[in-house]
């Protein structure tokens, strides 16, 4: 008698099971429609104000679409304020901060998660225990110091004080700790490789989520930083889009078409940083959201 014995095929998980996908039904899309039309709705209201007129933008029923004032609101805020050389001096510094703080702040990063030596504790503790100073409190005694440099007024007064930043150094140094083994590190120093090396070969490689993460969010923060630019270029030729938006809006009747095509011109250069680092960004949530 010969028996036969059937293979029972494997079968598919079911959503919510281990390995299974999750359906997304009516209402969840639903609730995406909103959450996205709710976090779009100051974008698209500020290019319905920048492409109409003061006079509209005033009335009882102001207009939901957008009108065909926007590249003459543009002119008038080029014409207006130096909105040319405030972009431009505002992707120098964005720029130039956010890579000295990405940098630093993988260097110190990388020696405070893997490398032993005396006083790191300590130098650790201090670096975190001035996130808890106010910003405002050193305002003066760094003025004070950027006029003895003869710095007041120059794009060097706005960089190097930041191009460190206390944040970035914990940030990069939580995220090595996990995402870099130890093994691999020691791999390496058998090898024969330096930690400049490991460095430039190894750590890098493994942090570049984190550096885009902290890149992005350095940038946008000195692209809106008005409070300490408008103290140290306040009246000078090194104007930043915060400090010229500032100065659209310092007028008896602020117009306001005006002051929010100056807006959205300052808007478009973080928009476009986020697409470029778009990718970098969710790769570096996801890799943390898998890790263990």
């Amino acid at each position: 008698m010969t028996v036969v014995i059937a293979s029972a095929r494997p079968r598919a998980p079911k959503a919510g099971q281990a390995g299974g996908q999750l359906a997304a039904g009516k209402f969840t899309y639903l609730v995406l429609a909103a959450v996205t039309l709710v976090s779009a709705a100051p974008l698209l209201w500020t290019v319905v104000a920048a492409s109409t007129s003061n006079t509209k933008i005033n009335q009882a029923t102001p207009n939901l679409l957008p009108g065909p004032n926007l590249f003459h609101n543009f002119g008038r805020a080029f014409t207006d304020v130096n909105m040319g050389k405030a972009l431009l001096d505002s992707v120098i510094v964005s720029t130039a901060v956010a890579a000295g703080t990405v940098m630093f702040g993988t260097l110190a990063g990388f020696a405070f998660a893997k490398l032993r030596f005396r006083g790191r504790n300590a130098l650790l503790g201090l670096t975190i225990g001035t996130m808890m100073i106010p910003y405002q409190i050193g305002i003066v005694p760094l003025y004070l110091l950027m006029a003895k440099l003869h710095w007041a007024g120059d794009l060097k007064s706005v960089i190097v004080p930041t191009l460190v930043s206390a944040f970035g150094v914990f940030f990069l140094r939580q995220y090595l700790i996990t995402a870099l083994p130890d093994e691999l590190i020691e791999a390496a120093r058998i090898d024969g490789a330096s930690n400049l090396r490991i460095f430039s070969s190894i750590v890098l490689a493994t942090a570049r989520p984190a550096m885009a993460v902290l890149g992005m969010l350095t940038f946008m923060s000195t692209w809106n930083d008005l409070f300490w630019p408008l103290i140290a270029l306040g009246g000078s030729d090194h104007p930043t889009v915060q400090t010229e938006i500032a100065a659209l809006s310092s007028g008896y009747v602020p117009d306001q078409s005006e002051i929010m095509a100056g807006t959205l011109l300052g808007i478009l250069p973080v928009l476009f940083v986020f697409m470029v680092l778009g990718r970098q960004i969710v790769g570096g949530i996801m890799q943390g959201a898998v890790k263990g």
